[in-house]
């Protein structure tokens, strides 16, 4: 399982999402995940929004396995709803 966590600093949901990450990445084998500043890689709202082809209105952004999954809430409920923790 690959995530890709397109976030910004200082942002509360970004760092939960980056937390919910490191735990997926201790209990399974194969997990990996990135973690985009959207801020320092100079990336806007609109250009993420083109490449995910989504509106995006927060961040966190998270991708999974190449599919958009939502912001950081969206991403608690996949996690739960797969029983991944």
């Amino acid at each position: 399982m690959k995530v890709t966590i397109y976030g910004r600093p200082g942002c509360p949901y970004c760092s939960r999402a980056i937390q919910i990450s490191e735990q997926l990445g201790k209990q399974h084998k194969g997990f990996s995940f990135d973690y985009i500043d959207m801020f320092a890689d100079g990336i806007s709202k609109e250009a993420l929004s083109e490449k995910l082809n989504v509106p995006v209105r927060t961040v966190p952004q998270v991708v999974v396995d190449g599919n958009h999954v939502g912001g950081c809430t969206e991403f608690e409920q996949y996690v739960i709803a797969n029983k991944l923790l």
